[in-house]
């Protein structure tokens, strides 16, 4: 792997100037492959007397990568590693893959089943989808306006979602799997500052605040709680200090996570057998972002340990981050890629 030579401080500090072609070829190997992957495919519905649709006509943009969220942020990759690294090595190969899909026919059938289905990939696979939306919007290039443009019916959908749904909750999931709704709230905050809708990212932040605002004590020695890819304390810690100045963030830390500085964190061991205990490489992915984001928000003594443990679970995720295990590889690059670009604009 071409990371294994480069230092861990590089690698947490969440800038693409180091990334070169091997690495951008590794980051986009499997992606590239898995989002013309049809088979196998979760299908997540229930049958009619008909039969089951192919994955390719229930959903001809993004039937790819076993599900439907998978593809979306395999397409997020792929968009985020062109636009960050120059001459990146297979974006004539990116470039035929996505104009392919990416037809108004295709989207309007997109639109279709969520017009069908309206709670479909709630929460987690509308916030990718707007990651990558934002993603095409802050890309100065035609090829990415051109691409947007053809996905702005499904962007005004999944956006109309959000607003009347996953904003309007007041009791969120704290779970470490795809209903966790902070990280949710995270990807539409992001979009929303990325796109310039104020009143969007302003409704993330209070919607965030009301479901988060007041909690304490949080049992983070509990986790992880399950085939988790994500840690519930985490990314709503995370995604706390994203809307809150600092004197507010830290306080409010003190109560939700007192004394707690990484020390006693270790990297989750993922075992050899691959499957879905591959969400436990995700685990340490998503852990080692929200670590090093707290370091960065924190100072003293506990950022100088959550930096330390942001550094271990970093170095035990790449290590099996581009495993040849379909279960992994459809979606671990994903998160691989987060991490390592978590300070370019866009994140956090």
């Amino acid at each position: 792997m071409p990371f294994e030579a480069v230092a861990t401080e590089t690698l947490l500090a969440g800038r693409s100037d180091w990334i070169d072609r091997e690495a951008a070829a590794t980051l986009a190997d499997r992606p590239l492959e898995a989002v013309d992957t049809e088979f196998p495919h979760h299908v997540g519905a229930v049958d009619s007397p008909d039969g089951p649709e192919r994955p390719r006509e229930r959903h001809p943009v993004f039937y790819g990568c076993f599900d439907w969220h998978s593809a979306v942020h395999c397409h997020w990759t792929l968009v985020r590693g062109l636009r960050l690294v120059d001459d990146h090595p297979d974006a004539d190969a990116i470039g035929r893959s996505l104009d392919a899909r990416l037809t108004p026919a295709n989207v309007r059938r997109e639109v279709d089943r969520f017009e069908a289905d309206p709670s479909f990939e709630r929460p987690y696979g509308w916030g990718w989808f707007l990651r990558l939306a934002a993603e095409l919007a802050r890309w100065d290039d035609d090829r990415a306006d051109a691409w947007r443009s053809t996905l702005a019916p499904l962007e005004r959908t999944i956006r109309t979602r959000v607003a009347d749904d996953l904003l309007a909750r007041s009791r969120p999931f704290r779970v470490g799997t795809h209903h966790n709704s902070a990280f949710a709230l995270g990807c539409v905050l992001d979009y929303a500052r990325t796109v310039g809708r104020d009143d969007l990212a302003a409704a993330a932040a209070e919607t965030a605040r009301d479901c988060f605002a007041d909690d304490r004590d949080y049992p983070i020695e509990y986790e992880p709680l399950g085939w988790d890819f994500l840690s519930p304390a985490l990314i709503e810690a995370d995604l706390l200090r994203r809307v809150s100045d600092p004197p507010r963030f830290h306080a409010w830390f003190d109560r939700f996570l007192p004394d707690f500085d990484g020390t006693d964190l270790d990297p989750v061991d993922a075992g050899a057998d691959g499957g879905v205990a591959l969400h436990l490489v995700g685990l340490n992915l998503s852990r080692a972002w929200c670590l090093a984001g707290l370091a960065d928000a924190l100072d003293g003594r506990r950022a100088a340990g959550l930096s330390r443990c942001a550094e271990r679970h970093a170095e035990r995720g790449l290590a099996r981050a581009f495993t040849d295990d379909y279960a992994g590889a459809h979606w671990l690059p994903s998160f691989a890629l987060y991490l390592l670009t978590r300070n370019e604009d866009g994140i956090g």
